[in-house]
């Protein structure tokens, strides 16, 4: 059927991800830090996304196209968010028992392999560059690390890639103001280390960072 979709320029697209974030039936993601239509037929044709892109590069055309699936993408609402960006602003509050902790996560995705190169939430940003065993080993990872910070994740070994290209383009393409990297005191963490410090220095930004080491016991050895 012929009907009204978007259209995205990837020319123009930055990468910010905001039309991800718009688009409540999940028919937008970023692949390659680029935003890009995955479900033609979960786009309802309203365009929530286009007033949200600061490029203008999402525009309505008239084409053959699958129609809206509504039950489809409500079938996939109850699932997994997935990749869908999304910012949290966390409120001051005392909780009604002492004993529970609210989270200090300040944005999605935080696997550094998922997270958009130019996201708005690394403007004006103090990164947080963790190993994530980090926050099962230390008990206070939210409190003092992850409160107030961007939060970025993974594990060298285990995804088997290495993250300095990727972090460095997020360090050189935003106005990141600090960085501090928690990593554990296990050998393998040194990959995540050295990654974010490659980035740092291939990034030709002077910006203030340091290295907090955890223990597999979950104390701190060095900061």
């Amino acid at each position: 059927m012929k009907r009204r979709i978007i259209e995205i320029d990837e020319r123009k697209c930055n990468g910010c991800g905001a039309c991800a974030e718009a688009c409540h039936e999940g028919a937008i993601a970023m692949v390659d830090g680029k935003a890009r239509l995955m479900r033609e037929d979960y786009c309802d044709g309203l365009g929530d996304c286009l007033p949200a892109c600061p490029t203008g590069a999402i525009s309505f055309v008239e084409r053959e196209a699958k129609a809206y699936d509504e039950k489809a993408v409500a079938e996939s609402k109850a699932g997994c968010p997935g990749q869908q960006m999304r910012r949290f602003v966390r409120e001051s509050r005392v909780p009604s028992q002492p004993a529970v902790r609210d989270s200090e996560l300040g944005q999605w995705p935080c696997q550094i392999k998922l997270a958009p190169v130019n996201a708005l939430y690394f403007e004006g940003a103090d990164l947080l560059i963790a190993a994530d065993c980090t926050a099962y080993a230390y008990a206070s990872m939210h409190e003092e690390f992850m409160k107030g910070r961007i939060t970025l994740i993974g594990c060298p070994k285990l995804d088997g890639v290495d993250y300095s290209e990727k972090l460095a383009a997020i360090i050189s393409g935003n106005d990141i103001r600090s960085v501090c990297i928690v990593r554990m005191e296990v050998p393998c963490c040194g990959g995540l280390e050295a990654a974010a410090r490659k980035a740092l220095q291939e990034s030709g930004k002077s910006i203030p960072w340091h290295v907090v080491t955890i223990s597999v016991d979950g104390r701190i050895l060095s900061r």
